[in-house]
């Protein structure tokens, strides 16, 4: 029983982490049920909700947390103004001007367009980030409804 509840506490908590607390729902025991009752039942409805649905709120809740959000750079720039550098110093050899000032235009071209790859990235990144954060929430809410609808059918009142 302990670990049950435990369990319970745990889901809902982590419930609370995925989505707003205003989405949770309030649970009212009209049948006049103890909270001990009210306790094991939404245990073996929380049990029920994750065998009929597939979901797992405690898998979903240790993804969302060991999958970062997406960071900032990973030097594209630098990367970009070394090779610009590099290329604008060869061709500043081959076509006989200031290597130098071939280097240093190549440069900033390389950080330009190394800036460039990053944003492109960045946003790569974000949007699969948002995506896998999108189908976690909707499947819990898949979850909830059914341990919403798991709890009504116990004569609680749930909204």
């Amino acid at each position: 029983m302990r670990a049950s509840r435990r369990r319970t506490t745990v889901l809902a908590g982590l419930l609370l982490i995925g989505g707003s607390a205003a989405a949770q729902p309030v649970v009212y025991p009209a049948g006049g049920q103890t909270p001990e009752q009210q306790a094991k039942d939404q245990a073996e409805c929380n049990a029920w909700a994750q065998q009929s649905t597939g979901v797992d709120p405690l898998a979903i809740a240790q993804q969302s947390t060991s999958t970062p959000a997406p960071t900032g750079g990973s030097g594209q720039r630098a990367k970009g103004a070394l090779g610009g550098a590099a290329a604008g110093a060869v061709i500043g050899g081959i076509a006989d001007k200031d290597v130098g000032e071939s280097a240093a235009i190549g440069a900033v071209v390389g950080t330009i367009g190394g800036g460039m790859r990053q944003r492109r990235q960045q946003q790569q990144q974000q949007s699969a980030y948002q995506a896998q954060q999108q189908q976690a929430q909707q499947a819990l809410d898949t979850y909830q409804r059914a341990v919403n609808a798991c709890m009504q059918g116990r004569n609680y009142v749930v909204n």
